[in-house]
């Protein structure tokens, strides 16, 4: 199913003597999602991401814009008519219903001529349960079953009535490491099995990108940019974009732009044709980072951390905006821990210049 958002924009009216005025939570909204794909809505939080989706499955109406599902205007339609599946952080299980039942429960509250016979409620709950491998927890009631579990409940009942749209609102944030990355990896599997148009709101920018086929990442209820994970990462639009997406994240420097030349400091790191003279700030991804006795990039080393396949290159310029600098470079890479200083030449994909006062790409 399709998803269009004309214009969408939802207002809240400020409280108290210091916040008189409207806020805006999400602000003319324009995009289109394509049918059968899974888009994460990514950004910090108070951004906008949840009042989104609360705008998608109802929840909230919007103050302006209007909302497709296909060719269907859905934007007046109450929730319970726009068969949209929701999965909620904190798993919004009935603690006295067994798994089966809980299941089940959307297709008991169905009514006239979408009623189904017990044995096709029955086949239903045993196809959602075998989807997301809890078949053999039905009996069970949810204090007896893990984080992980619980959450995989909680996707079978928004699957059970096959939603046209699946929408789920932080569903890893509340489990352990290790757990978030096995459960996001089903439910890529699960939403690929289905097709079902799904959208993924989360403010951790490594699961929006392992999972989503399209990344929205918003800022104070706008949208900044939107594209395929590995297209928005290597061609950020602006300085808040580079900075919140990747891990480690992006070192920015104080630069300038002369005669053509970038200079991070007084070094000069790079050419760049066609940019006027003018103070930049410079972005460079922790793999941008490449070290040669040569380099042109002169930085004074803290330390050495091995991680097996790569090397963490601590050190430190007086143009950088942070303490440090985290450079991640080959494990064969050789780096002398007690040099004092390391030089490195920079890959000019993993450079970018943004305008001083505005955050916005140059190159």
């Amino acid at each position: 199913m399709k998803v269009t958002l004309q214009n969408l924009t939802k207002k809240f009216p400020g409280r108290g003597r210091k916040a008189a005025g409207e806020v805006t939570a999400v602000n003319h909204f324009d995009f289109e999602i394509p049918d059968g794909k899974l888009v994460g809505l990514l950004g910090p939080s108070g951004c906008g991401k949840s009042t989104a989706l609360n705008l998608l499955c109802g929840l909230l109406k919007p103050t302006e814009g209007r909302i497709f599902f296909g060719d269907e205007d859905v934007t007046d339609l109450p929730p319970e008519k726009r068969e949209v599946g929701m999965v909620f952080q904190n798993y919004a299980l009935y603690p006295h219903l067994t798994v089966r039942q809980n299941i089940l429960f959307p297709l008991q509250n169905r009514k006239g001529a979408d009623r189904l016979t017990k044995a096709q409620m029955e086949q239903k709950a045993d196809e959602a349960a075998r989807l997301v491998q809890i078949d053999g927890l039905m009996d069970r009631k949810p204090a007896e079953l893990s984080g992980g579990q619980q959450q995989r409940v909680a996707i079978a009942r928004a699957l059970v009535k096959m939603p046209r749209i699946l929408l789920m609102d932080e569903p890893l944030s509340n489990l352990d490491a290790r757990l978030r990355l096995q459960t996001r990896e089903e439910i890529r599997r699960i939403q690929r099995e289905t097709g079902i148009t799904t959208v993924f709101v989360t403010h951790d920018q490594e699961e929006a990108m392992s999972i989503s086929d399209i990344i929205i990442v918003m800022k104070d209820g706008e949208i900044q940019q939107i594209g395929q994970p590995q297209e928005v990462y290597d061609a950020p639009c602006n300085l808040f974009v580079a900075k919140f997406l990747g891990n480690p994240p992006i070192n920015t420097f104080a630069g300038s732009v002369k005669d053509g030349r970038l200079f991070i400091g007084d070094c000069a790191v790079s050419e760049v044709k066609g940019i006027p003279d003018e103070e930049v700030t410079v972005g460079v991804r922790p793999e941008g980072f490449l070290p040669t006795p040569q380099g042109a990039f002169v930085c004074s080393l803290d330390r050495v951390e091995v991680m097996g396949r790569d090397i963490s290159v601590i050190c430190t310029h007086p143009a950088c905006d942070s303490p440090v600098i985290r450079a991640i470079v080959n494990g064969e890479s050789q780096v002398e821990p007690g040099s004092g200083t390391v030089r490195f030449d920079l890959k000019p994909s993993k450079v970018f210049v943004f305008r001083k006062d505005t955050g916005e790409r140059i190159c």
